[in-house]
């Protein structure tokens, strides 16, 4: 038998759901691809130096290696820019995108 302090329930909000009536429906696709992005990002940075380091013999690969870092970064950018966009849209419009909606953006889970 479980409780319910035991149940993790998912509060990630809906594909098509957007917090207020003055987000835009692209924002929170944009949000999430953000924070999809931004974790991938981080983690194969790890990962950057290393490659660049076992091509080195390879001139074109190295350069094919930095092109991709930089490809993804700057998508990475464009996207913050989008997301910067669209909050500002909503502040404009005098709303306040509530915390319930940024958590179950990032998949926090209930204690």
């Amino acid at each position: 038998m479980t409780t319910d302090s035991t149940i993790h329930r998912n509060r990630r909000p809906p594909l098509g759901a957007t917090p207020t009536a003055s987000t835009p429906r692209w924002l929170v696709a944009v949000a999430r691809c953000d924070r999809a992005l931004s974790s991938w990002f981080i983690g194969a940075g790890f990962f950057f130096a290393p490659l660049l380091l076992i091509l080195d013999p390879w001139p074109f690969a190295v350069t094919v290696a930095w092109v991709v870092i930089s490809l993804a970064g700057l998508w990475l950018g464009l996207l913050g820019a989008f997301m910067a966009a669209g909050l500002a849209r909503v502040l404009r419009a005098g709303d306040v995108i509530p915390d319930e909606f940024w958590s179950g953006l990032l998949d926090y889970r209930q204690q």
